[in-house]
């Protein structure tokens, strides 16, 4: 079983789904966690309607109860249930790993059997989601994080793993199993993505996880960093091949428009995206977005082809950017609204006006976007950015608090997070918090941005 986009999903469940996130956006929780909690009951792959469960459960009130609700929720009965049905019967184990969650979305115990069950249901981000929770308990937990390794790999996050690995075996050069799952990946990582789940589990090799040979050798092709001009004109002559035969093949179609323009063949890859879009897949928000993002290469093609040397080059780029800018917001502002209920469009709507300078249509963009599960953090950080760019900087401080409640892993965006706040409070006259910040940063990762200077500058001066 593989995870599932919401385009996977019958009609009737992705209606479901959609009053959740209605129910989430107008912050009736517990019936957003009901219907998300319905939803995956029923097609458990749903990764995008588990992630915003667990944004729904985490952001109800915490319950309360004492010791013994503490007890009570680790001996719930249904991670009982999850135990005898995780050997035989995964997915089972998934629903009742989630009915536990929905009292307790901080159980260690729920969140380890739901990893356990998503790796055993070949659903290798779910079970990320969970073991993401457990590592920022845990940090210093191996077998924690050397779960989580393997997950990420599983799930083609081979940056993150290659991370995790090295960590362990800095920690522990002597660990054979680190070791081995850390060369495995140097390996992995220069086949590309495709085939990892024969590779992972130890069985076959890269070409035996494809169909045939020729389907290997195009593939190798296709996943090198850089492709020359003869092996992009090898695959299209493939992908055209294919396509004779699979004339409504979409993912083809779109894998060739996503070469052509790889290869500076801007005007092959519109043409390619326009067939798709009026033909194979009409209201499809994602394709339209690709188009007007090739339409935005081409500018840039233009812009870095100008010569220096040419003393008309600042005026003509001058002009290609204000049209490509202009260009890129129209189509966004059509998206919008084509799609009103895409919060993801209405995120980076938010972005474009951002970047454009007019804070009052991002801020307007951003606070509907942070309705949006896989967008909230960031659009709450822009808030901020927004808000502090107007000198508003204790709105600013609140929507940085806000997503730093909601953000359980210590990586890079929370740093910038918490960099943020800690230049707000600065702005505030709040040294003493900003500076608690900083040293939050600062005790795990001194080469941040320019938090070493700050906190060296503080001890300074309380020194002379």
């Amino acid at each position: 079983m593989a995870e599932k986009s919401s385009q996977e999903i019958p009609r009737p469940v992705r209606e479901n789904f959609e009053r959740g996130m209605a129910a989430y956006q107008k912050g009736n929780l517990d019936y957003a966690v009901t219907l998300f909690t319905d939803v995956l009951q029923k097609e458990p792959a749903f990764y995008e309607c588990r992630e915003a469960l667990r944004a729904a459960q985490f952001r109800r009130p915490a319950a309360t109860g004492g010791l013994f609700k503490k007890w009570l929720g680790q001996a719930s009965p249904h991670l009982a249930k999850a135990q005898l049905a995780l050997r035989s019967h995964p997915e089972e184990a998934l629903h009742y790993t989630e009915l536990a969650l929905g009292n307790d979305p901080r159980s260690t115990a729920a969140h380890d059997l739901l990893a356990r069950a998503a790796m055993a249901s070949d659903l290798p981000r779910t079970a990320v989601l969970s073991l993401e929770i457990l590592f920022k308990a845990s940090p210093a937990d191996r077998d924690v994080a050397f779960r989580l390794g393997q997950a990420l790999v599983a799930a083609g996050q081979s940056d993150r793993a290659d991370r995790i690995f090295a960590d362990l075996l800095t920690a522990n050069p002597a660990d054979a199993e680190v070791a081995r799952a850390y060369k495995d990946l140097g390996a992995r990582r220069t086949l590309g993505t495709k085939g990892y789940s024969a590779l992972a589990s130890g069985e076959g090799n890269y070409r035996d996880a494809l169909r045939d040979k020729d389907e290997a050798v195009v593939l190798e092709q296709e996943t090198r960093q850089v492709q020359s001009s003869d092996v992009a004109r090898q695959l299209i002559a493939e992908y055209q091949a294919r396509l004779e035969r699979e004339p409504g093949n979409v993912r083809l179609l779109r894998s060739l428009a996503e070469l052509h323009a790889d290869q500076k063949d801007f005007d092959r890859a519109l043409a390619v995206y326009e067939q798709l879009i009026q033909t194979h897949a009409r209201g499809d928000a994602s394709l339209e977005r690709a188009r007007a993002q090739t339409r935005v290469r081409q500018f840039n093609h233009q812009i870095e082809q100008l010569d220096p040397a040419d003393p008309t080059t600042p005026g003509t780029r001058a002009k290609l950017e204000r049209e490509r800018d202009e260009l890129e917001l129209r189509e966004c502002l059509a998206r919008a609204e084509r799609y009103p209920s895409d919060l993801s469009i209405r995120f980076e709507l938010g972005q474009l006006h951002f970047r454009a300078g007019r804070l009052p249509e991002a801020i307007q963009e951003l606070q509907k976007a942070q309705n949006y599960p896989h967008r909230r953090i960031a659009a709450l950080s822009l808030l901020a950015q927004c808000f502090s760019q107007r000198g508003m900087n204790d709105l600013a401080s609140r929507m940085l608090q806000n997503a730093l409640k909601e953000k359980l892993v210590f990586d890079d965006e929370k740093k910038n997070l918490i960099y943020d706040l800690g230049c707000v409070l600065e702005k505030m006259g709040r040294r003493d918090e900003a500076i608690d910040q900083f040293k939050l940063i600062y005790e795990t990762d001194i080469g941040f941005r320019d938090v070493a200077a700050k906190v060296d500058a503080y001890y300074a001066g309380k020194l002379s």
